[in-house]
């Protein structure tokens, strides 16, 4: 079975503002996120990419572009099951607000039964992200051999789950994944079962440096804006 590459998008200006973006319209990438994709095309330069499948939102959109431009010809599709967690009411809102909302908690440590109101469930929000890759991985492997490798360009948590539902992670620990911005993770599917063989991977260690304010014990909703 194919080779799936997650790209998580740049960083966008959302990310930066400290905002639950989810499906709002007009979050595009700032200036370092930007920066990050125009970087991405070189980072992948050793792949064959048989196809690429992408989130509808125009932070993932731009990611793609510098990418999609090394590559002309390169097949491109758009899967809304792969697009951000619908938020519902909390899209658009401050984390520094949601923080203090009895739900985030739920959030936080026990996600499995938090639904956004407004929005998804985050277990129907990994139910149909896990659906897509089995679909993308039948039509890969159809249409492009069992060795193939292709890319999809999502989101924090929707890579998140995916992670998990790889790695026969409960839903309850998603949260102990992190993925920041452009970051790549590879998945290898097999027959049998998933082997996780990247996870994150920006190839910039700088994040992981000590910071002058404590590291936070909750994980960011949507991702966090990685390095600073």
């Amino acid at each position: 079975m194919p080779t799936l590459i997650l790209v998580r998008h740049g960083r966008s200006t959302a990310n930066t503002a400290g905002l639950l973006a989810g499906w709002t319209p007009g979050v595009g990438l700032d200036e370092r996120g930007s920066g990050q994709a125009a970087a991405l095309p070189g980072r992948l330069a050793a792949l064959p990419l048989a196809e690429v499948v992408t989130s509808p939102l125009q932070r993932c959109q731009e990611t793609l572009a510098p990418l999609l431009a090394a590559r002309p010809g390169l097949d491109v599709h758009t899967d809304d099951r792969i697009g951000e967690c619908h938020y519902g009411d909390w899209s658009g809102r401050k984390l520094a607000e949601l923080a203090d909302e009895p739900l985030m908690e739920v959030v936080q440590q026990h996600p499995s039964a938090a639904a956004f109101p407004g929005g998804e469930s985050m277990r129907a929000m990994q139910t149909r992200a896990a659906e897509a890759v089995r679909e993308w991985n039948a039509r890969v492997e159809r249409d492009h051999g069992a060795d193939a490798v292709y890319l999809m360009c999502s989101h924090g948590d929707i890579i998140k789950s995916l992670v998990a539902d790889a790695i026969g992670l409960h839903l309850d620990l998603f949260q102990r994944i992190s993925v920041e911005p452009c970051s790549v993770t590879a998945i290898r599917y097999t027959r049998l079962r998933p082997f996780l063989v990247r996870l994150g991977d920006t190839g910039d260690f700088g994040s992981l440096a000590p910071r002058d304010a404590p590291a936070s014990t909750d994980a960011q909703v949507g991702g966090d804006a990685g390095a600073p």
